[in-house]
């Protein structure tokens, strides 16, 4: 690939049909020197924190878009160009502009990883007409009247960064904690590794905000909903509200899968890999999956088709500080127990830090919802969209068992499935939960499988 060497860098849609999204932490300021796919930016998009890098080679002329600001897919976030290069001239009025955002403006590289989008019709702003122009529909936005001033003045107005300015030393997860508690990171004493600010650090910063806010008379705060959090309550209300939910329960012995947890971490195989009730859990939904594969389906409204899936996309709730996400481990129903472990630890990990990309969240068939890890013995879960049901983990905990004709202390835990009953009916249900539930009471069962 060449070397660009100029041009305004647009905010691309770096997920499916993406149409906004927020600066998270500019990695350059005015004056860096930058190389192709160097990172320069992180954004938060609806699904998940994204780092973009750099289309072009050169000096940074000027940052087009403020930390914390939100904006639309196709708008210019950076200029990058030969050091002490005039900025662009402003474009002469002219009519609206057929943009194909499937092809890269002029000296722009084309980057790995950027998804199609389709062809929209954007009028340029223009500066002068006493009346505004007729909006032009788009649906299903409508624009707002033309207003008349050069794009290029209009992007060089918003707030920049100063290119001498002190910047705090934080990951991006720690920066996002820091603006939804509205901690000043520049204000904040740091004692992570090598002069960073951690998260300790922010919340003790939001403590001492928190106890003066308090003093001041304060007992309300507002948070706005965007991002992942705005994403989930969304996708939360559609599937509430379009997928009729049937939710039924078990309460069973665990023990004989705590045993076996207890008996592979002591092998060698899952020496340097986390082996939990949730890894049997999970490999008792893609073993109970191949006798009602109806669970791991999709209802196709438009189509009145339902989609069953021959292969099973895993998908885990995770309860992150940006919100809930649900990434899932693609081809689960191939993987050996000891590749499922390994799939499941790096999933887990990456969503607690922020990193979950939007292909890894894309594409799932079926959810495990585990709520066990807050002590909670069950609940009953709201579908995945996409998907058919979920499945509840809820928390093992030692209780009075009757085996035989005694009453012992055993390992009990409690399971719950959601389910569209549009298709899957309560036979169906039922036949599943019964299968995850009698492979986790007996793991030798599995053999039947």
């Amino acid at each position: 690939m060449s070397t660009q060497t100029a041009g305004e860098y647009k905010l691309p849609d770096v997920g499916e049909g993406l149409t906004e999204a927020e600066i998270v932490a500019w990695r350059v300021k005015e004056g860096d020197v930058v190389a192709v796919n160097d990172v320069i930016v992180e954004i938060e998009t609806a699904k998940s924190v994204v780092e973009l890098p750099s289309p072009f080679a050169g000096t940074v002329l000027a940052l087009l878009a403020a930390e914390g600001e939100t904006v639309q897919v196709g708008t210019p976030i950076i200029r990058i160009g030969e050091e002490g290069a005039a900025a662009p001239a402003p474009a002469p009025a002219r009519g609206p502009e057929v943009i194909d955002t499937n092809v890269p403006p002029a000296g722009q590289a084309t980057l790995v990883g950027y998804g199609p989008k389709q062809r929209t019709l954007r009028r340029r702003a223009r500066k002068g007409d006493a009346v505004p122009a007729a909006p032009v529909v788009e649906p299903p936005v409508v624009a707002a009247p033309v207003v008349d001033a050069p794009v290029v003045e209009e992007v060089a107005q918003r707030p920049s960064r100063d290119p001498g300015a002190v910047r705090a030393l934080a990951k991006p997860l720690v920066r996002r904690l820091a603006r939804d508690l509205g901690v000043d990171l520049t204000a904040v004493p740091a004692t992570g590794p090598g002069g960073t600010v951690s998260k300790d650090d922010v919340l003790a910063a939001a403590g001492r905000s928190a106890t003066s806010t308090a003093a001041a008379g304060a007992r309300e705060t507002r948070e706005p909903v965007k991002g992942v959090r705005k994403q989930m309550a969304a996708a939360m209300v559609s599937s509430a509200f379009s997928a009729p939910h049937a939710t039924t329960w078990v309460t069973i012995d665990a023990t004989a899968t705590v045993e076996l947890v207890d008996r592979l971490r002591e092998r060698r195989e899952f020496a340097e890999v986390k082996v939990s009730p949730l890894l049997v859990a999970a490999r008792a939904c893609l073993l109970a999956l191949r006798r009602t594969p109806l669970v791991n389906s999709t209802w196709d409204e438009a189509a009145q088709e339902v989609v069953v899936k021959r292969y099973v996309n895993l998908g885990i709730a995770a309860a992150t500080p940006r919100g809930l996400v649900v990434p899932n481990v693609k081809d689960a129903d191939a993987l050996s127990l000891v590749e499922l472990a390994r799939a499941l630890e790096d999933l887990t990990s990456t969503a607690r830090e922020g990193r979950t990309q939007p292909a890894d969240l894309a594409g799932g068939s079926f959810t495990i919802s585990n709520i066990g890890v807050f002590g909670v013995d069950g609940g009953t879960p709201i579908i995945n969209p996409g998907e058919s049901a979920i499945l509840c983990l809820g928390a093992i905990k030692p209780q009075p068992w009757v085996v035989g004709d005694q009453v012992v202390p055993r390992q009990v835990m409690t399971l719950s499935l959601s389910f569209d009953h549009r298709h899957v009916d309560g036979a169906t249900g039922t036949q599943f939960l019964a299968d995850v539930a009698g492979i986790i009471s007996d793991p030798g069962t599995a053999l039947l499988f």
